[in-house]
């Protein structure tokens, strides 16, 4: 469907309409009372967020992203989907699944009784993913655009057995100096830590950063936040339907190898991702549904 069909399809008059973004993708682009945010109908992905009260975006995206079909874009919120991180058989498959980097099919498009605008966008089983994993489904993601952003991810088991998933929202969050960022709610929690060869730890105090970070807490609370000094706010993060928060940041080093990333890049954003990973794995039993929601608020800390 070309950008003219989508418009005449689900453009919302003076709030909704579909532009050709970079690489040709389309582009949702929202700009409501509360808020403006672009949405990605290639990976469903969230690109930008701003709520009218907010100085800056809540995320952030890369000068140097990649728009190319078969290609994940680096920053927004890519979702991993239907395993996070490597392969978990072991057989070669692309890390984080298959939907991050596949042109998704927009769904619908409406305005809330509140004056929110929410759009859904849809992938399904095919040809093609069944050759990369042989299990039937519907996958949805819900998006709602206010005063917050609100992200669900829905999956739909439309075969005739059980499948097992994991996944996340990888959200990459604009901050002002990550030496100035804390993440606050994983206090005493344990974590896997990546960069130390997965070693179980507990974490003590709040979470700063001064060189490579990659961990995936177990056991998390719903509530998460993201404390930015530079920028002078916090970012809630309120999940449902996940027990693994996963918290991300290459440092110098890798980032300034990553050919989509700015080598300052890794200064700029921080990754607080709301999952399902590691052991808590997610068995989807047929005919029925497993959603992922995530609740995204800003709030000045000076008040």
């Amino acid at each position: 469907m070309n950008i003219e069909q989508l418009n005449q399809e689900f453009a919302i008059a003076d709030q909704l309409s579909i532009i050709e973004g970079k690489g040709g993708f389309p582009v949702i682009t929202i700009d409501n009372e509360q808020a403006k945010a672009n949405i990605s109908v290639y990976a469903a992905q969230v690109l930008s967020f701003r709520p009218t009260s907010a100085d800056a975006d809540l995320m952030f995206v890369s000068e140097n992203a990649y728009y190319q079909t078969g290609k994940a874009t680096k920053g927004g919120i890519p979702i991993c989907w239907p395993w996070f991180g490597p392969d978990p058989a072991g057989q070669g498959r692309a890390s984080h699944g298959f939907v991050r980097n596949r042109m998704w099919t927009l769904l619908s498009t409406e305005t809330t009784a509140t004056g929110e605008t929410k759009v859904r966008l849809g992938v399904s089983a095919d040809e093609e993913t069944q050759k990369i994993w042989p299990h039937s489904f519907e996958l949805v993601m819900e998006i709602l655009v206010g005063q917050t952003l609100t992200v669900a991810l829905i999956t739909s088991n439309t075969g005739d057995r059980a499948f097992q998933i994991t996944q996340a929202f990888h959200s990459y969050f604009t901050v002002g100096d990550i030496n100035q960022v804390k993440v606050l709610g994983l206090e005493e929690t344990t974590y896997l830590d990546k960069v130390d060869d997965g070693k179980e730890k507990k974490q003590s105090g709040a979470i700063t950063f001064s060189s490579e970070t990659d961990r995936i807490y177990t056991d998390v609370k719903p509530e998460l936040t993201v404390e930015d000094s530079a920028l002078n706010r916090r970012i809630r993060i309120s999940a449902t339907g996940s027990k693994t928060a996963i918290v991300w940041n290459p440092w110098k080093e890798i980032s300034a190898k990553m050919g989509d990333l700015e080598e300052q890049d890794y200064s700029r954003f921080v990754c607080v991702e709301t999952a399902n990973a590691a052991d808590d794995v997610v068995e989807v039993k047929p005919n029925s549904t497993y959603r992922l929601q995530a609740i995204y608020a800003i709030e000045a800390i000076d008040g």
